[in-house]
């Protein structure tokens, strides 16, 4: 190639102006250079070493254009803005300004380079456009406008612009415009669109079809976008993607299959696209057999090397509660990219898999892979859920490292999984490093004080919140709610959910009700806390009359518990926990009979009761147990201390109410280890 580069028959060019384009060498040359150059040489000095002479010269007006061509086309493909610059300059300094490919090349480069000011100009300039001067601004200004929907309304002034003026568009102008009414939503101007091609009869092309259907599918008119796919005859394989693609968007599970069955009976294979599309759908669906099935047609036909098929193959299996599955379709890849490595660490976060996360972070960096903040998120979410302090740390350490600490998700995760992990002060610290909190800043941190009892910081950083404009929603109200009910704040509680009712008009979920009535009942307020549960607008949920339940038994009321109960039961007959709370109030009056007569109803009601873990971490270990837990090596040095503890409790019971502790914990202690 280099010889031919050099043949006579090519024009020598020269230009008075230089033009400094950054030097792209071949690897041979390259080689060279670096032997007899130093390696520390700058960009500046290889540029010093291909200087350009200063004079004009063209052999031929023909050789002139080819070369202006292809230059502005590099400018264009390279986002070269300056070097395009001095192109244009170039072109009217030989005459050739005129010559309307040259113009539509130049303007590609200014709109490709988002100079849409100076692309703007310049068409206005031109004195003939043709079909693609108007597709280059109007594609362009869709494709590179950054969703600034000024600009895309822009382009589809051009399409007006471009009828008027008598230019008849091709497929291109219209798949330009469908894009640009998908990037704006706007179903209204795109049913428009879709008449006019209808009438000049490109409804029947696959280029413009593809671009329809996606506008529909993406906009929610699933049934319009099967019409106009159903119309369009000749369909290549982008077209039965996208059609695809609309059912799985919509969680159409057998359109969608009945579509690939389609593709299949057409003798077409499917690509990545086809095969992430619907393993996306399974992931979705949780359905697992259905992605053993796709898994299989993906070995088949070869696709089990791709790293975009394998990425999601990873992703639905993790979706399908198959941790074991996603990690040996991991473990298979033989190319990982930065999706594949955040694809498996999310999987382990969103599993609770917080250690397992951190090791394959490790892992990824050694690699030279770096995390997103998705992932990094993720890994916080899951360390703050086992309470891992060390692991949380780490990954704070990371985030401080890569820069993402900027990422509002990172900082919203951080406070969090402090707050969970029980380090209120490092939760704070997060929040303070925030420029700009959002809500879910304000609701995070306001949560984490209402979850370790501090009502007093927690409302009034809601306070805070309400002073600088900031619009609460239902869950920063139960963060408060909630901070007033552990603090005992019966009026202040009141106020802020008639504050949430009244002033803001947010209507209030079982959640927020029963948060009211806890609240109540608490502090001996049971006929308030029993109208507030009888004149809910809502029925009652489990959470209501459990909280309700809860207060009788504190406050010895009997008869009030019974109706809730019988409510409970009816509403959640084979919950355990419900008929638990009942048993627990019965022995808290000794009522054995009515004990033994919810523990027969619980067990003739109720599958086998699912334990509920706890967990503590000492030092670098998390250490797991559940109730009446006998499995931990030291167990018995476990009970005997939680003996004497509750010994020393009853001694003490002014400071301590054992009465509030669960019947079967001090059965526990009392019973299973009683040396």
């Amino acid at each position: 190639m280099l010889s031919k580069c050099r043949s006579s028959s090519i024009p020598t060019v020269h230009f008075k102006r230089q033009l400094s384009f950054p030097p792209i060498l071949s690897t041979a040359q390259s080689s060279q250079n670096a032997q007899k150059n130093d390696s520390s040489l700058p960009l500046s000095g290889l540029r010093a070493k291909m200087p350009i002479s200063e004079a004009t010269h063209f052999s031929d007006p023909h050789s002139a254009h080819s070369f202006c061509s292809n230059a502005l086309k590099v400018s264009a493909r390279m986002g070269f803005l300056p070097q395009g610059k001095q192109l244009h300059a170039h072109v009217i300094e030989l005459g050739l300004y005129n010559v309307l490919s040259l113009q539509n090349q130049i303007l590609n480069v200014y709109v490709r380079c988002k100079e849409f000011h100076g692309a703007q100009r310049l068409f206005d300039d031109m004195r003939v456009r043709n079909v693609v001067s108007w597709n280059t601004i109007i594609c362009g200004v869709v494709d590179f406008s950054s969703n600034n929907r000024s600009n895309l309304y822009l382009g589809i002034s051009y399409f007006r612009r471009m009828l008027l003026e008598m230019v008849w568009p091709d497929d291109i102008t219209f798949n330009g415009l469908f894009r640009a009414c998908i990037e704006l939503d706007d179903v209204v101007i795109g049913k428009e669109l879709h008449c006019f091609i209808v009438k000049v009869g490109f409804d029947l092309n696959s280029f413009v079809g593809s671009a329809l259907v996606k506008l529909y599918a993406t906009c929610g008119f699933v049934e319009d976008a099967r019409r106009a796919f159903d119309g369009i005859l000749s369909r290549d394989l982008v077209l039965w993607n996208v059609m695809v693609s609309c059912y799985v968007s919509n969680c159409l599970a057998k359109e969608a299959f009945g579509v690939f069955n389609l593709i299949q009976l057409k003798g077409v294979k499917g690509d990545e696209f086809t095969f992430s599309s619907l393993l996306s759908l399974c992931g979705t669906l949780e359905s697992c057999n259905l992605g053993k099935q796709i898994h299989g047609l993906i070995v088949r036909n070869s696709f089990d090397l791709d790293v975009q098929v394998v990425s999601a193959l990873v992703d639905m299996y993790a979706n399908s509660q198959s941790i074991n599955d996603a990690h040996k379709a991991f473990d298979g890849m033989n190319i990982r990219n930065v999706v594949s490595w955040n694809t498996m660490i999310v999987a382990y976060g969103q599993h609770g898999n917080g250690k397992e996360a951190m090791k394959l972070l490790k892992k990824m960096l050694e690699a030279g892979f770096y995390p997103d903040e998705l992932t990094l998120a993720s890994i916080l979410s899951s360390c703050g859920n086992l309470s891992a302090t060390s692991e949380i740390m780490q990954a704070h350490a990371c985030t401080i490292k890569l820069g993402l600490q900027v990422f509002l998700s990172i900082s919203n995760s951080l406070i969090n999984a402090y707050s969970k992990c029980g380090s209120i002060l490092g939760a704070y610290q997060c929040f303070s490093s925030v420029l700009e909190p959002d809500l879910v800043t304000w609701t995070s941190v306001v949560c984490a004080y209402a979850f370790h009892g501090l009502t007093k910081e927690a409302t009034e950083l809601f306070e805070k919140m309400l002073s600088y404009g900031i619009r609460p929603d239902p869950i920063i109200f139960l963060g408060v709610l909630s901070a007033c009910n552990h603090g005992g704040l019966v009026k202040k509680g009141l106020h802020y959910f008639n504050l949430m009712t009244s002033f803001y008009q947010i209507v209030p979920d079982s959640e927020h009700y029963a948060c009211l009535i806890d609240l109540l009942g608490r502090f001996g307020l049971l006929d308030e806390a029993f109208d507030v549960l009888t004149s809910m607008p809502i029925e009652p949920g489990s959470n209501s009359l459990g909280a309700f339940i809860g207060a009788c038994k504190v406050h010895k009321n009997l008869r009030l518990a019974k109706w809730a109960a019988e409510k409970l039961f009816a509403l959640e007959p084979n919950n355990p926990v419900n008929y638990t709370l009942m048993s627990n109030l019965y022995a808290s009056e000794r009522l054995w009979h009515d004990v033994a007569r919810v523990r027969k109803m619980m067990r003739n009601r109720c599958d086998s009761k699912v334990p509920g873990y706890s967990w503590i971490q000492i030092s670098s270990n998390v250490h797991t147990f559940v109730s009446s837990d006998k499995s931990h090596p030291q167990a018995l040095q476990v009970y005997v201390i939680l003996g004497t503890l509750l010994r020393l409790m009853k001694e003490d019971n002014h400071i301590f109410n054992v009465n509030t502790m669960s019947d079967s914990f001090l059965v526990d202690c009392a019973l299973n280890f009683p040396g």
